[in-house]
């Protein structure tokens, strides 16, 4: 092996880890309401809305909207899995479970799938996107396979978009059986 292959080798190792510290920090940042070390998980440039970009933007966002609207949170970080498109590009599914209180007496379990984009900027890596989607919400207590749809981020609790929303999932489902899985 070439100093070259290893030094590239060893780049992707490191920069597998700083990537998945990104989960972590967003998850301690997030549970800690630390706005600004939050926002600057992102590239400077983030799109947060359509017509909006910026890390002040983004500290708007999570101040005003995104987590003032819930109590206590607890996000417990799971899989990660990170799919390199260049030294300085990378993709990644992050899966997290977790607790949101939602009023003073409600608290709730959500079971999450991230959908992530990451850019190393300045040898440091950051969020480019990072998408929010329910496996489900519910009330810590009920079954979540048989709630209603949760429409996130409109309603906390209710059944969310994964993993019906996997095309490998309909495959499955539709190449073994018209019924979908019973628990």
């Amino acid at each position: 092996m070439s100093r070259t292959d290893l030094a590239a080798r060893i780049d992707r190792l490191q920069s597998a880890a700083e990537i998945r510290s990104l989960a972590h920090l967003y998850a301690v940042y997030l549970d800690s309401r630390d706005v600004d070390a939050l926002a600057g998980l992102f590239v400077e440039d983030v799109w947060v809305t359509p017509t909006t970009k910026g890390r002040e933007a983004m500290r708007e966002a999570l101040s005003t909207k995104v987590i003032r609207e819930v109590g206590l949170t607890i996000l417990h970080v799971g899989n990660h899995v990170i799919d390199f498109d260049g030294p300085d590009d990378a993709r990644g599914v992050v899966y997290c479970r977790a607790e949101v209180q939602t009023d003073a007496e409600t608290l709730i379990s959500q079971a999450i799938h991230y959908g992530d984009t990451y850019s190393r900027r300045r040898g440091r890596w950051y969020f480019v996107r990072r998408k929010h989607e329910l496996f489900y919400g519910v009330e810590i207590g009920r079954r979540p396979v048989d709630l209603p749809p949760a429409n996130w981020p409109e309603h906390h609790t209710g059944k969310g978009t994964v993993p019906e929303r996997f095309e490998s999932w309909q495959r499955f489902w539709e190449r073994t059986s018209s019924d979908q899985p019973r628990l």
